[in-house]
């Protein structure tokens, strides 16, 4: 196995529903036009990649009225196709109160999902907001890691005010309070964080609980100050993410080749780390 991807989306009917405004706006920003893949399809990607995926969940439906993709979906897909999937992540909508601590302890304690991922654009909420405190509260009951979405985002973009999106929910330093509020809680920040990516490097060198992953960026636009960060003091930080199917895997690992890491740097960012992090085999 090449890599484990922390960061994959399922290219199939049931995220192509959750997602479906936002589709045109997603292939101009990406510069990639979209297909509905079968399971099957899907799977044939991830090991001709030679990669191991951990797919996601999405939930949005308070904020966008769209229907879920769904967290047994994900399980099912991991369950079936077992060497192309390693792992998968639950969503479930914060606005819906006990409904979604229930639906977190029954993802991980009966679908065995290894934690949880929000996207506070779509979703619409801060991630330090005390009102949300009890799902984080329930991550650390059940040991499992937690995933925000940081940074700018695809959903919307270029369009007239964004289809009514905000970035503002995505600023890292949110999450520097629920890493201080929660220090048995591990916090994933997803992406790049641009074009706050100082502020994020900050609080992964803060806060020993927050790591990383690097989806839905070529890693020859990351800034050089990061660059140098994931060469030196952050390398034990930061994992491999592709945010598939926007951006392909023969790009990426072409890309990540020609920035020149050592090999030992990039072994950790492809694997090591997320074995170690996320506890995978």
């Amino acid at each position: 196995m090449r890599a484990i991807d922390v960061h994959a989306h399922p290219s199939t009917r049931p995220w192509y529903e959750s997602m479906r405004p936002y589709f045109e706006a997603l292939e101009s920003y990406y510069k990639t036009p979209f297909r509905v893949r079968t399971d099957e399809e899907m799977a044939g990607e991830f090991l001709r990649a030679d990669v191991g995926a951990m797919i996601l969940a999405w939930d949005a439906e308070t904020t966008t009225r769209l229907p879920a993709t769904t967290n047994d979906y994900v399980a099912s897909i991991r369950d079936r196709f077992p060497g192309a999937v390693v792992g998968a992540w639950a969503s479930v909508d914060p606005w819906k109160g006990e409904e979604s601590v229930r639906e977190l302890d029954r993802a991980v304690r009966t679908l065995r999902l290894a934690g949880v991922k929000f996207q506070g654009v779509a979703q619409a909420f801060f991630p330090n907001d005390r009102r949300f405190y009890p799902l984080y509260e329930k991550c650390v009951e059940l040991s499992v890691p937690v995933q925000f979405h940081t940074g700018t985002t695809g959903l919307g973009a270029g369009t007239p005010g964004g289809m009514g999106l905000k970035l503002k929910y995505t600023q890292p330093i949110h999450l520097d309070d629920v890493a201080a509020d929660f220090p048995g809680l591990t916090i994933i920040a997803c992406h790049p964080s641009w074009p706050w990516q100082s502020e994020m490097i900050a609080v992964l060198l803060h806060k020993a609980n927050v790591y990383m992953e690097t989806s839905g960026w070529s890693p020859k636009y990351f800034t050089p100050e990061l660059k140098k960060e994931i060469a030196g003091r952050l390398q034990d930080k930061v994992m491999f993410g592709s945010d598939y199917p926007v951006l392909t895997y023969e790009r990426l690992f072409r890309d990540w080749d020609a920035e020149g890491y050592p090999a030992a740097v990039l072994d950790k960012v492809f694997l090591a780390n997320a074995r170690r992090i996320l506890g995978l085999p």
